[in-house]
């Protein structure tokens, strides 16, 4: 993927999706970028791992799209420090490429990502039917429950500045005792560039917003829809994506998640992610740090 072209930016930080993954290229395989919070004075774990994509893709050529995606967080992230993106080139096969991305700051590594990439083939395909879903211009927009529930929370976040929700709530009763279940539509909130790279690295950002919460529906329902404060303390320790068939990122997604199990401190969330024509896109899986709440401290 090109160098994405200057944006406005507020703090070293842009004001769009582009700004979002933007990076300033330091020397070859070096690059440089700005995380919003996640959690307060914490780098959102979706941004940092979208920004080592980016970085990964600007190393490669652009034939080669990328098709897995394996991150570890290992620091807290700090939103009022530059990040660094150290990108090694560890396999450049005919077919398949490997890129591993050190995140760093202050010297110390607070993430690691491996992403490998490959050429297209004309193969079979096959896929499960979509799960039945309200369209999401039929259910209510998130954002004003969460801006009327919790006006304070609401401001502070920045990705509701760049992305589009709707909530589908999970079943009344679980299918399976003991599996906790919601689906969320998301899409940019703004057309993005017909780069496939691009909107690769924006499903990544996406992707880290409600996987942690999906463990805990049992206990709280996510920030964006109560009105009381957390009773857990989530933070997400690694996560991985499998990106299956081309999309867009600018048109509705659903995100349909599932968590199995939570045990010993840690919980396991899936998602199945589909085109609104009914395309299986991606998965994703994440695990989870899952504690009673208390200050946010090291893992």
């Amino acid at each position: 993927m090109p160098v994405l072209p200057e944006r406005e930016t507020h703090n070293g930080l842009g004001k769009d999706f582009l700004g979002f993954l933007d990076l300033e290229q330091l020397d070859r395989d070096l690059f440089r970028g700005w995380c919003h919070d996640g959690i307060p004075s914490r780098a959102f774990g979706g941004q940092v791992a979208a920004q080592a994509l980016t970085a990964a893709d600007q190393t490669v050529p652009e034939e080669r799209a990328v098709h897995s995606v394996h991150g570890h967080f290992l620091r807290p992230g700090d939103s009022t420090r530059a990040i660094v993106y150290a990108v090694e080139r560890v396999r450049e096969g005919s077919s398949y490429l490997t890129r591993q991305v050190t995140a760093l700051q202050g010297g110390e590594t607070i993430f690691t990502l491996t992403a490998s990439f490959k050429k297209p083939e004309n193969t079979g395909d096959r896929q499960p039917a979509m799960p039945r879903t309200p369209d999401p211009l039929a259910l209510p927009d998130m954002y004003e429950t969460w801006a009327r529930n919790n006006p304070e929370d609401f401001a502070q976040a920045e990705f509701r500045r760049v992305l589009d929700m709707r909530y589908v709530p999970g079943p009344a009763e679980p299918h399976t005792p003991g599996l906790t279940e919601q689906k969320i539509w998301i899409r940019a909130a703004e057309p993005l560039p017909d780069a496939p790279s691009l909107h690769a690295c924006a499903l990544a950002y996406a992707s880290d917003l409600f996987l942690a919460p999906a463990t805990t529906l049992t206990t709280q329902l996510p920030r964006m829809l109560r009105d009381e404060p957390p009773s857990v303390f989530l933070t997400s320790l690694d996560h991985s994506l499998w990106y299956h068939r081309p999309f867009r990122a600018d048109e509705w997604m659903l995100f349909a998640q599932r968590s199995p199990t939570a045990a010993d401190g840690r919980g396991l969330a899936f998602a199945d992610v589909w085109s609104l024509d009914g395309s299986l896109i991606a998965h994703v899986v994440q695990e989870t740090v899952v504690r009673p709440f208390r200050a946010p401290r090291g893992r």
